[in-house]
């Protein structure tokens, strides 16, 4: 006899990460710095020393925090670049600290914070204008944060 399987969930199989050259990465691309999601703001590269390899300096602002990380790295060694992904949704409104999303295909969201900053004070105050309004929502390393407002399409 066969035992039945269940399958509660699944997901892509998609990587988190995927490697990439040090000195194949630039100025505004992603890449994991001290094992956080950042985008790449300022790069150096130095001559090849005595030993042979090139390093590269980079410093990133984490996509999440705004928090600034550095980190050196010969130019021949992979570094980790995270899968990034933007998402517009229509923003609902605003309940209990959490924003009520609408993805294009219907699908309601809820499960996403306010911004405590600037940001989530011009949604909440966009929401309680009864305004029609979508949001971009970042994603990466099984974060999500909404990182923009903009004006829907008429």
């Amino acid at each position: 006899m066969m035992d039945e399987v269940c399958f509660s969930s699944a997901s892509s199989g998609a990587s988190k990460t995927y490697p990439k050259q040090c000195s194949a990465l630039r100025k505004n691309e992603y890449v994991i710095l001290k094992r956080h999601p950042c985008k790449i703001m300022e790069m150096s590269t130095s001559k090849t020393g005595k030993h042979g390899h090139a390093k590269v300096h980079l410093v990133g602002m984490c996509i999440f925090t705004n928090k600034r990380y550095e980190d050196i790295c010969p130019s021949t060694h992979n570094m980790d670049v995270p899968n990034v992904k933007r998402t517009d949704y229509q923003c609902i409104g605003v309940e209990d600290g959490y924003v009520n999303l609408l993805s294009d295909d219907g699908i309601q969201k809820d499960d996403l914070k306010l911004p405590d900053n600037e940001l989530g004070e011009h949604i909440k105050a966009r929401c309680d204008n009864n305004d029609t309004f979508m949001v971009t929502v970042l994603q990466a390393m099984d974060e999500e944060q909404i990182c923009g407002v903009k004006n829907m399409n008429p």
